[in-house]
């Protein structure tokens, strides 16, 4: 195999910006720290030369330890100022990254459109236009769009048989059997009113055997009289 070049990133001015905050950060950070040893070192001096009844010497360790607090002071603002510009930076590099991405899609947008002509595109339209109302000629022709009057037909057959399915889905009435028998229980109010006696019609009884068919009467013979010769 051969040798697999690997083309390195280049390093730009931001790239070595942000190193060398970065590293100036770090310094910082551990400047901060000796600060702190040296400032809690200088009160603990200053309780046992209180203690001792050193007051001079303890005085002097105290103005130590105010003077370390000024610097360490100094240094946050000197790290705040850092972390602001890295910040900054790192704004102004996302900034740049969607400057360069709304520029080249603008490009893009343009060359596209550059390849559109506006007079095409209306042209394109009116045909559109033109071909749909050709082909709704042609369906007009054919009878295959309806008239109102057939539409508002078909509307009422579909109603109609709307109302025979909803028909067709009631349950049917129960029906009760009546065995050989027995006498079905009237309901008290199908009695006929008094006055309205007189009008019923008396029927006569239906006959239950069937009637006798009349027995035909014997003919008689006639006897023919010999005509005189």
């Amino acid at each position: 195999m051969g040798n697999v070049f690997v083309k390195k990133p280049k390093i730009t001015e931001v790239d070595k910006a942000i190193v060398a905050l970065k590293t100036q950060r770090r310094k910082l950070a551990l400047f901060q720290q000796q600060l702190e040893k040296v400032i809690e070192a200088e009160k603990e001096a200053a309780r046992q030369l209180v203690q001792q009844k050193k007051r001079d010497r303890a005085l002097i360790a105290l103005k130590k330890k105010k003077s370390q607090e000024e610097l360490l002071k100094q240094v946050d603002t000197w790290q705040l100022n850092v972390e602001q510009q890295l910040a900054d930076i790192e704004l102004a590099s996302k900034q740049k990254a969607v400057f360069e991405s709304l520029k080249t899609g603008n490009a893009a947008l343009k060359s596209i459109q550059s390849e559109i002509n506006i007079d095409d595109v209306q042209k394109l339209m009116d045909d559109t236009a033109e071909a749909k109302a050709y082909q709704d000629e042609i369906n007009a022709a054919l009878g295959e769009q309806l008239s109102a009057e057939d539409e508002e037909a078909v509307m009422a057959e579909f109603e109609n048989l709307e109302a025979e399915l909803s028909l067709d889905s009631l349950p049917d009435a129960p029906v009760t059997a009546v065995r050989p028998g027995e006498k079905t229980n009237a309901p008290v109010d199908t009695e006929a009113p008094a006055e309205d006696v007189d009008d019923v019609i008396e029927l006569p009884d239906v006959p239950v055997k069937a009637p006798k068919r009349p027995e035909a009467p014997e003919k008689t013979k006639v006897l023919e009289e010999p005509l005189p010769a």
